[in-house]
């Protein structure tokens, strides 16, 4: 049998390549993992929530970033980016990055096929561990399909919601998110 010897990164090591990195990569605990690149679907469903969010959400308290910011999950030791945050005001960065944020009140990750189970299982059991954290958005890119998670007193509540005609009512932030706006310009074959 032969043994491989993976290299483990510092915390500090990995932020600095990750400043000089042309793709991103995601940080687990000592481990560097190179992310995928993602489909034209997978764009425009990022792209037309993020947009919808930043419109119904301007002059409010609620703020909607976009993937390109790192979330921290310090219980974990990971650094992760999620295709879509929003935060109940003020983003907490963690310390004195600018690059690393610690609250989401929402996330949003769209599903492709090689990132489904971690994001269902692995990710979303991070997440809970964020004390600002209260609602979960799994968005399938082939078929009009959305997975809502939210936080009750009781554990998290799982809603499902398919079609182009429904919407989605989010409790953290209160607006509807319609299944339309995500899937504009999307084409299923």
């Amino acid at each position: 049998m032969i043994s491989t010897i993976s290299r483990r990164y510092s915390l500090d090591e990995y932020r600095a390549i990750e400043e000089k990195a042309e793709g991103r990569s995601e940080y687990r605990d000592g481990e560097i993992v190179p992310m995928a690149g993602g489909t034209l679907k997978h764009s425009r469903i990022g792209r037309n929530i993020l947009t919808y969010f930043s419109t119904v959400m301007r002059d409010t308290q609620f703020e909607p970033i976009n993937s390109d910011l790192r979330l921290w999950i310090p219980e974990y030791r990971r650094g992760v980016y999620p295709d879509v945050m929003i935060f109940d005001g003020e983003p907490q960065l963690n310390g004195d990055r600018l690059d690393e944020v610690l609250n989401p009140t929402l996330i949003v990750e769209v599903l492709s096929p090689s990132t489904t189970d971690y994001d269902r299982l692995s990710k979303f059991r991070m997440y809970r561990s964020i004390g600002s954290f209260s609602e979960y958005l799994l968005v399938e890119q082939d078929e009009p399909f959305v997975e809502r998670y939210s936080k009750q007193a009781q554990g998290w509540l799982l809603s499902e919601f398919s079609g182009l005609e429904r919407s989605i009512s989010l409790d953290s932030v209160s607006i509807e998110l319609a299944m339309a706006e995500i899937y504009r310009s999307v084409v299923f074959e």
